[in-house]
């Protein structure tokens, strides 16, 4: 996203080096008009020629010294050090005013420099301090050339030095406030900068910036990795085309934001990638007009939302099972009476001693037909009566070695079927007998489907929240996997394989998984399915370790 600038008008005070550097220089330039005067002077005030001499020497030693600490070294230096300084360049003026002419030259005017440079320089108090000591030099150096009572004009340049300290020291406190202030907001702005590109960085929706001319403005790791973009090569060329072709609705959404400034809100979309994936996003678009050069852009955020549609297709099978369920109770308990009656008086009639051998011959077909629909109503019936009626500490991988001990021993496990059980040990609050149900259905639905030879692991382990479909919430959670090297599920039939009667074997009624997805929503738990052709299937259940306060009640 494109940072704002920050226009500011507050002025700021220059850094201590750079004031130095021009006090520094006019000094030097002073102290040679000085020691010219003092030199075409000497014969006529050698007293005051030595004194200058000296003066000068000392005032070459503290700058040599400062330059080196200030401007060579880079250090910042203290009031004192500040303070010495001062009294060189008091000291060079003085001495340039005395061997100019006294206070009514134009000389001590070169006073208010000095003044205005320390009261940049120093403290409010320490920059006083300065101020009086010009005002003592001046005076000293009056009352040598004037004698003992200076006149008003003397006094008045006194009154100026102060009123000019006053003036430059005021400005210069509220110029350091300001400057302070001004740091603080710019401070301020980095770490709310320096938070929100953390935030873009790491948030786990891609964030993307384009435009009015359609170049990329920003985008963030997250949202480069799902497009699969070079998001630092791309920055600042067009990139509307690249996204046509990756996610027409994503491309669709911004034009329409850039050419007509319509805003989508819970938007969807389908990513597809070189590499032959796709995926569903949720999108939203804005736009907005930078302050920085005035033109329009289009922010789009969008999220890989694959595990929240399977979620919803959870819930919403776990609607449709719960309803066929009550219409089978129903329709089991209003077919099974008459069958039977039927049953009954087919048997009386072949029974008969009138009944020849093709009447005891269709006789036994009814008979046996209506075993049949009567095994039917029996599965309808255990379909609808799925529900946890007693939930207790049941050790998961106990419950699995029992299941499959009973499905070794079925008709249809052949000798080169291995059923192998893995994991440790895990404790869940559940319902024995439906979760007995669950694993043997799993089970024998995978020993059925085998063609061949083939291996059938069941694993019990602890899982970590990370592993559940995104908004899908368990606590504690536990994994049950069944998994297979069979011939896996026709694709046809993966998104239809939990619905009732829905079945890929020859003969079967459909109900196996129905009755496992019901019993996993019994226990509040989420169950996915993975299968590919010739490789095998997997089915992953998760389930809660311990069963809630809110399920309890």
């Amino acid at each position: 996203m494109p940072k704002p600038i920050l226009r500011s008008t507050d002025p700021a005070l220059p850094d201590q080096r750079g004031l130095l550097k021009w006090v520094f220089g006019p000094r030097m330039g002073l102290l040679a008009a000085t020691l010219a005067l003092v030199v075409l002077q000497g014969s006529v005030r050698p007293r005051g020629a030595v004194l200058g001499v000296l003066v000068a020497v000392g005032a070459v030693v503290l700058t040599a010294y400062g330059y080196w600490q200030v401007i060579r070294l880079g250090r910042v230096v203290g009031e004192r050090f500040l303070l010495v300084q001062a009294l060189a360049d008091i000291g060079i003026i003085t001495l340039l005013v005395h061997f100019a002419g006294g206070p009514n030259t134009p000389a001590p005017g070169l006073y208010i420099l000095v003044i205005a440079a320390y009261a940049l320089l120093l403290p409010f108090a320490w920059g006083l301090a300065v101020a009086l000591l010009v005002a003592a030099a001046y005076a000293t150096e009056g009352i040598w050339h004037v004698g003992a009572r200076p006149g008003l004009d003397f006094w008045s340049q006194i009154g100026v030095f102060l009123a000019a300290y006053l003036l430059v020291g005021m400005l210069t406190a509220r110029l350091r406030a300001a400057s302070t202030e001004r740091a603080s907001l710019e401070g301020e702005l980095r770490r709310v900068r320096l938070a929100a590109d953390e935030i873009l960085r790491n948030i786990r929706s891609g964030v993307m910036t384009v435009d009015d001319d359609g170049t990329l403005a920003f985008i963030n790791p997250m949202a480069a990795e799902m497009l699969q973009l070079d998001g630092e090569s791309l920055m600042g060329t067009p990139v509307l085309d690249t996204l046509k072709f990756r996610t027409p609705e994503l491309w669709a959404a911004m034009v329409a934001a850039l050419r007509h400034g319509r805003k989508v809100s819970r938007g969807e979309g389908l990513v597809s990638l070189v590499d032959g994936r796709s995926f569903p996003i949720g999108l939203s678009t804005t736009t907005f007009e930078r302050d920085s050069d005035g033109r329009t852009s289009v922010t789009a955020i969008f999220a890989d939302i694959s595990d929240l549609k399977r979620l919803n297709d959870l819930n919403l099978r776990a609607e449709r099972l719960e309803a066929v369920a009550a219409l089978s109770a129903s329709l089991a308990h209003e077919i099974r009476n008459p069958l039977a009656s039927i049953r009954s008086s087919v048997e009386q009639i072949a029974r008969s001693v009138h009944a020849d051998e093709d009447d005891r011959y269709l006789a036994n077909l009814v008979v046996r037909e209506s075993d049949r629909l009567s095994r039917l109503l029996s599965e309808f019936l255990d379909f609808a009566r799925v529900r946890a009626t007693e939930f207790m500490p049941v050790d998961l991988q106990a419950v699995v070695l029992a299941a499959a001990r009973l499905i070794r021993e079925h008709p249809d496990c052949r000798p080169d079927i291995q059923i192998r059980v893995e994991g440790s040990r895990t404790v869940i609050d559940g319902d024995e007998d439906l979760l007995h149900r669950v694993v043997a259905n799993l089970l024998l639905n995978a020993v059925q489907a085998a063609s061949g030879p083939m291996v059938i692991a069941v694993i019990t382990r602890s899982a970590v929240v990370a592993e559940l479909p995104r908004g899908c919430t368990i606590d504690q959670p536990v994994c049950l996997e069944v998994r297979d090297n069979g011939p896996g599920i026709p694709e046809e039939l993966r998104d239809r394989l939990f619905q009732p009667f829905v079945t890929g074997r020859m003969g079967g009624s459909g109900l196996g998984l129905a009755i496992v997805q019901r019993a996993v929503e019994a226990h509040r738990g989420v169950v996915l399915l993975e299968s590919e052709p010739e490789v095998g299937t997997t089915f992953t259940i998760f389930f809660p370790a311990r069963r809630g306060a809110e399920a309890a009640a």
